[in-house]
């Protein structure tokens, strides 16, 4: 599917409460460090700015803090210049790892409790290969940080990948149900796993009797005609001098997709690679409600794929965890 170039949805789940707690009240209120925050900011747009660069020609969706927690977990157990490469990969440089465990445990306590008419299970977990010596302070603070869960498997065993496959798929609400194809790698000793489930409904739904056809302008130039969800009511809409952007709140408005809309003579891949926190700031900060807005969407839908993230987690500085002679996860 080519990317629709005049629109794209950005679906980032910048750990989800930035859409709608931002200021440091909240964070000092919650025990979390909104500098660690910033950075994470920083590791999300970066990361996502690279992935498109690799499938520029497709649409892209991430979720960053899938792929933070479980490289922060991998973090626990690395040492030396593999530690070091990590932690600026992952924009933790000069910042304490017990700081960032610390705002970590707090992140993940605030997601359960977020919103009540979301959900949002945030999961976790280490497979370790029977008789592989690991040590006990690696386990206990993924345990104690990122509610990991955590057992050991005969790898060799042909069952082992249908025990990790059903874990994601009890995670994940049954929606992903397979991503380990057996055999297991005789020199595989972990695999730490994350996985996200969210469900939730837009505060104000689209009604279904207002979606209508129409037609759709492609960045290369082609119209076909789409699906369009639309409604007029009071919408959180901002816009500055390259972008049109709407806030669509989910539940108790804890929870927000922001739609954005680069100007007409703005590529999507031209503005993607700018976004940045800064620029994110000033996305959200253009954003208020109006009343009598007209709002039309294209229908969409997500599904699950598959991405490697080696190169490009290599090109962002993490080359050393990948090379298997001189990788430090002792």
């Amino acid at each position: 599917m080519k990317k629709i170039t005049r629109f794209t949805i950005i679906v980032l789940t910048l750990i989800s409460f930035l859409a709608g707690c931002t200021k440091r009240t909240t964070f000092e209120k919650e025990n979390i460090n909104s500098d660690i925050i910033n950075h994470y900011a920083q590791f999300s747009f970066e990361i996502f700015s690279k992935l498109n660069e690799e499938d520029s020609d497709k649409n892209v969706i991430i979720s960053p803090l899938s792929i933070s927690c479980a490289l922060s977990m991998a973090l626990q157990g690395a040492g030396t210049t593999t530690k070091d490469s990590m932690m600026k990969t992952l924009k933790y440089e000069e910042m304490q790892l017990e700081d960032i465990n610390t705002t970590y445990m707090h992140i993940l306590d605030y997601l359960e409790k977020a919103d009540n008419k979301i959900k949002l299970d945030i999961n976790n977990s280490i497979w370790i290969r029977k008789g592989k010596g690991i040590k006990e302070e690696f386990i206990n603070v993924n345990k104690d940080v990122f509610k990991a869960y955590v057992t050991e498997l005969d790898f060799s065993d042909e069952n082992a990948t249908t025990q990790i496959n059903q874990w994601v798929a009890d995670s994940t609400n049954n929606k992903i149900k397979q991503i380990i194809q057996p055999p297991i790698a005789p020199n595989t000793a972990m695999y730490l796993i994350n996985a996200i489930y969210f469900k939730g409904e837009w505060t104000d739904k689209f009604d279904k009797r207002d979606t209508f056809a129409a037609k759709f302008y492609s960045g290369n130039g082609e119209t076909r005609e789409v699906m369009m969800m639309s409604k007029k009511d009071e919408i959180e809409y901002g816009e500055g001098d390259d972008f049109k952007v709407v806030r669509l709140p989910y539940g108790e408005e804890k929870v927000s997709m922001y739609c954005i809309l680069p100007a007409e003579n703005i590529p999507i891949n031209d503005f993607i690679k700018e976004l940045d926190s800064n620029k994110w700031e000033e996305i959200k900060n253009s954003v208020y409600a109006r009343k009598d807005l007209y709002l039309n969407i294209p229908r969409f839908k997500i599904e699950y794929g598959i991405k490697n993230l080696n190169n490009c987690l290599i090109a962002m500085g993490m080359e050393e965890a990948f090379l298997q002679d001189k990788a430090d996860f002792s």
